[in-house]
C-alpha cells in the first residue's frame, strides 16, 4: 500500500539532533584516538571499542591503552541518546512507519549504551561483562543499518528527495557488507584490517544520520522559500 500523506516540515530540534548524533561519535572517536599515542592508535588495525578501554589491557588479541577512554564511552552513550531523540521526533510518519523506525532506533540506542557502559577489555572477558559489550555492539551494527534502510524507504513521507532516500538505503546495505567483512576478519583471528572492516559497518550509520539531518534541513528551507506564509518548524 502506498503512503499518500503530504510531507510536513521537521522541527529544528529534530534536524539538530540528527546532525549532532554522528558528529558526537566522530568527535569522541577522534579525541580518544589522538590521545592514544604509545604506540599510536590505528583506525585500520584496532577495534573501535578499544578506545573505550583505559587499560593497559590485552583482549581479543590486541593491546589496549586509551588515556581518554571516558570520552569514547561518553560519545557512545550520547550518540545513542541524541540519535534516538532525532528519530523519535520525526514528523509526518504514519504508525506503520513510525513504530518500526522508533523500535529500531531504540535498539540502536540500547546497543551503543551497552557498549559504552561495558568496555571490551581483557578483564571484561574474564568477568563476563564482555558478553554485554558484544551483544550491544552487534545490536547496534544490525539495527543502525536497518534503520538507514527504513529511513530511505520513507524518504517521501519525510519530505526529502528520492536521491537521498536511495543514498540512505545504499549506506545501510554497505553497512551490512561491512558487517560481513568484519565478522570474517574477526573469525580469522589475525586482526588484519579488522578496524577498517568494523568501520565499514559503523560509519555508514553515522554518515547516514548526518546526511538525513542535512537533507531535512535543506528540505525545510525549500518549503519555506516556496511558501513564506507557512509556519516554520520549531
Amino acid at each position: 500500500m502506498n503512503d499518500t500523506s503530504t510531507p510536513v516540515p521537521q522541527r529544528r530540534a529534530t534536524v539538530a539532533a540528527l546532525l549532532a548524533s554522528g558528529g558526537i561519535y566522530f568527535a569522541a572517536e577522534f579525541i580518544a584516538a589522538a590521545a592514544w599515542t604509545d604506540p599510536p592508535y590505528s583506525y585500520t588495525y584496532h577495534y573501535i571499542s578499544n578506545l573505550g578501554v583505559h587499560g593497559p589491557s590485552t583482549g581479543f588479541g590486541q593491546y589496549m591503552y586509551s588515556p581518554l577512554a571516558w570520552v569514547m564511552n561518553a560519545g557512545f552513550i550520547l550518540f545513542g541518546i541524541v540519535a534516538f531523540a532525532g528519530i523519535a521526533t520525526l514528523r509526518g510518519l504514519p504508525g506503520r512507519r513510525r513504530v518500526p523506525l522508533t523500535a529500531t532506533a531504540a535498539l540502536l540506542t540500547v546497543g551503543v549504551i551497552l557498549v559504552g557502559l561495558f568496555p571490551g577489555s581483557g578483564e571484561a572477558l574474564e568477568d563476563g561483562t564482555a558478553d554485554y559489550h558484544g551483544l550491544g555492539a552487534f545490536a547496534a551494527f544490525i539495527s543502525g543499518n536497518v534503520l538507514l534502510i527504513l529511513l530511505g524507504r520513507a524518504h517521501r513521507l519525510l519530505g526529502i528527495p528520492r536521491g537521498w532516500g536511495r543514498a540512505l538505503t545504499g549506506l545501510g546495505i554497505f553497512g551490512f557488507v561491512g558487517l560481513v567483512a568484519f565478522m570474517a576478519a574477526v573469525s580469522t583471528g589475525a586482526n588484519v584490517l579488522v578496524g577498517l572492516c568494523e568501520r565499514g559497518a559503523v560509519y555508514p550509520i553515522m554518515i547516514g544520520l548526518i546526511g538525513l539531518g542535512a537533507a531535512l534541513r535543506r528540505a525545510g528551507h525549500r518549503v519555506g522559500s516556496l511558501d513564506p506564509g507557512m509556519p516554520q518548524p520549531s
